[in-house]
């Protein structure tokens, strides 16, 4: 509905602020054509824009299912200082969380893994690094080198890091390598000696050296690490007296994100997490409620460059770090 004015209550800077408005954002002009249309520099058209935004003149309204997980995305970087946060929406059904996590994972790899100045690129293990294989599209990078970081277990097949590496590559057309050591060594002693082994450090060098790689991780009470992986000698019920709240590579986080004070985290054989530090581009993909502490905990240790998550979880860590 139009408004009645009198002619000296006309406000012509206003007035070019509703033109430039109209003529931008319904009219689908760009700031050049605008700037031609009223005799205005770009500058100008472009300073109009955001004094219309401020005052309330110019309102942008998003009606989608996606909106609310966008805007988490941005309160997730500003945060938690993160390059790139993804977040998709969260269904009603928690047992589909990660099939949704994993397919936001698929979509972002196929966007970083095209970019030919990646050349190594590192694949953790998980049933959501798993279920993102299935969500991708083949590429075409020969030059191209998936490596495994971590070791690997005798269980659980689907989501070893074996054969998620080796599903990678070949939806990529790229080299691949694996890290053939067993997760965890019988002792500390032992870790000791696997680390001291030619074969076993020019393949650490190798995984220190990628540009990115791809992490999941798991709480204490029904995660791959617990039902697939933990030393027979250990059990989970110690390792959350200790604190634990999940694992990131099989290294076990306290909420602080620090290294719980347990015999498990000497006998790893793998990347440390001090070595996520020193990669460019870090990212974790995790969803559900359950996994709030552990997330959280990483984000705090601060090697996380790039988290893919459900926007309920995305909320919970929006609120617990508040």
């Amino acid at each position: 509905m139009s408004r009645s004015i009198k002619l000296e209550q006309i406000d012509t800077e206003e007035q070019l602020l509703v033109r430039l408005a109209w003529a931008c954002e319904v009219e689908g002009m760009t700031q050049a054509d605008a700037a031609d249309r009223f005799g205005i520099t770009r500058l100008r058209v472009n300073k109009a824009l955001s004094e219309a935004r401020k005052r309330g003149i110019l309102r942008i309204s998003v009606d989608s299912i996606y909106t609310a997980a966008v805007k988490a995305e941005w309160k997730l970087e500003r945060q938690f200082g993160l390059a790139r946060a993804i977040v998709v929406p969260s269904p009603q059904d928690a047992a589909s969380v990660t099939p949704l996590v994993a397919a936001g994972l698929g979509s972002h790899l196929g966007d970083i893994l095209q970019n030919q100045s990646l050349t190594r690129f590192g694949m953790s293990w998980g049933n959501t690094l798993n279920l993102a294989t299935r969500h991708m599209q083949p590429l075409n990078r020969p030059d191209l080198e998936i490596v495994s970081i971590m070791g690997g277990v005798s269980r659980g097949s689907d989501v070893n890091g074996y054969e998620i590496t080796t599903r990678l590559a070949d939806l990529c057309n790229a080299e691949h390598s694996f890290f053939t050591a067993p997760l965890y060594a019988g002792s500390a002693e032992s870790q000791k000696l696997f680390l001291q082994q030619d074969v076993i450090k020019d393949m650490l060098t190798k995984m220190q050296s990628c540009g990115a790689v791809g992490l999941a991780t798991g709480d204490l009470d029904s995660s791959l690490l617990v039902r697939d992986a933990i030393p027979s000698d250990v059990t989970a019920t110690e390792l959350l007296a200790l604190g634990g709240g999940g694992d990131i590579m099989g290294q076990v986080l306290d909420a602080d994100g620090e290294l719980i004070d347990h015999p498990i985290n000497d006998r790893v054989i793998g990347l440390s997490l001090d070595d996520l530090n020193k990669i460019e581009n870090v990212i974790l993909a995790a969803g559900g409620l359950q996994k709030v502490p552990v997330i959280a905990a990483a984000l705090k240790r601060g090697f996380v460059d790039t988290l893919v998550t459900d926007e309920n979880t995305a909320m919970a860590l929006l609120d617990k770090t508040a």
